[in-house]
C-alpha cells in the first residue's frame, strides 16, 4: 500500500474477528519497525509489551474497562515509558556516538565532537531528566527563565515538561507501530480508557514505568469501524505563515 492507503486503512477498530488469529512474528516485526521512530535526544525511553497469552489478555481486557475492542483483541501491545532508565540509555547512546564520530567524522574534528557528545550525555541529559519530587524541575525552570532573559533557551524543563517529552517520543513509536500493522493488513485500536494500576499489575511492570498506550490488535469485523471518519475542516487546522 501507498502511505495514503495505509493512513486511510488505519482506523480505531472496536470489534475484532475471533476466528482470525494474528501471526506473532508479523506483530513483532511491526514493533521492531516502531523502533525506527524518532525520540528526543535519541534516548528511546520506551518499551513495548507484546501480549499473546490468553490469561493476560483477559486481565488487560478488564483493566481496559471491558471494552469490546479489548475483549475481542487477538493480541495487545502496551507501550510504556522508562524515564527511570535515562542514565543507562544515555551511556549507551554516548558509546554509540563515539564510534559513530570516529567512523564518519574528519580526523581533525573527532576530538571536539566527542567532547561535545560527552558533555551532552554525561552532564546535560542527567541534569534535565533527573527527578526529585518536582524540586529539581522548579530549579531548572527558574534557571531557564533567568538565562532566557538574555538569549533563546529551551524553557520546557520542569519535571512535568520532561515527562511530557518522554511520552511524546513513546507516542511516535506507537503511531509508527499502528501504521506498520496497517501495512501488514492488521488492525489496531489505541486506548486511553484503562486502569493504569491494573495494566501494570497484569504485566508485572516496575513501579517507575508509566503506561503510554494500550493498543488492541486483530482483524476487523464488519461492525468494527463505527461509520465514517470525522476530521475538522483542513482550513481550520492548516495555517501558513
Amino acid at each position: 500500500m501507498s502511505l495514503l492507503e495505509i493512513l486511510n486503512h488505519r482506523r480505531a477498530v472496536r470489534h475484532f474477528d475471533p476466528d482470525k488469529p494474528l501471526d506473532n512474528a508479523v506483530v513483532k516485526r511491526c514493533i521492531e519497525q516502531a523502533t525506527l521512530a524518532p525520540t528526543s535526544s535519541n534516548m528511546q525511553l520506551w518499551e513495548a509489551y507484546h501480549v499473546t497469552d490468553r490469561n493476560v489478555l483477559e486481565k488487560l481486557s478488564h483493566a481496559c474497562l471491558d471494552q469490546l475492542t479489548a475483549r475481542s483483541a487477538q493480541q495487545t501491545v502496551v507501550f510504556v515509558t522508562r524515564q527511570d532508565q535515562y542514565r543507562q540509555h544515555a551511556q549507551a547512546v554516548l558509546a554509540f556516538e563515539k564510534d559513530n564520530v570516529r567512523s564518519n567524522s574528519p580526523a581533525g574534528k573527532q576530538e571536539r565532537r566527542i567532547r561535545k557528545q560527552e558533555l551532552y550525555y554525561t552532564k546535560l541529559i542527567p541534569f534535565v531528566y533527573s527527578r526529585f519530587f518536582g524540586l529539581l524541575g522548579l530549579f531548572r525552570k527558574a534557571l531557564a527563565q533567568s538565562i532566557g532573559l538574555f538569549r533563546p533557551i529551551m524553557r520546557q524543563v520542569s519535571e512535568g515538561d520532561i515527562r511530557v517529552s518522554v511520552h511524546k517520543s513513546c507516542a511516535l513509536a506507537a503511531q509508527t507501530f499502528m501504521l506498520a500493522m496497517s501495512e501488514a493488513g492488521y488492525d489496531t485500536c489505541p486506548l486511553e480508557g484503562f486502569d493504569s494500576r491494573l495494566v501494570k499489575k497484569a504485566l508485572h511492570l516496575p513501579y517507575d514505568t508509566e503506561i503510554n498506550m494500550v493498543i488492541t490488535c486483530g482483524i476487523r469485523m464488519p461492525d468494527g469501524v463505527w461509520g465514517e471518519r470525522y476530521r475538522r475542516p483542513f482550513e481550520e487546522t492548516y495555517h501558513t505563515v
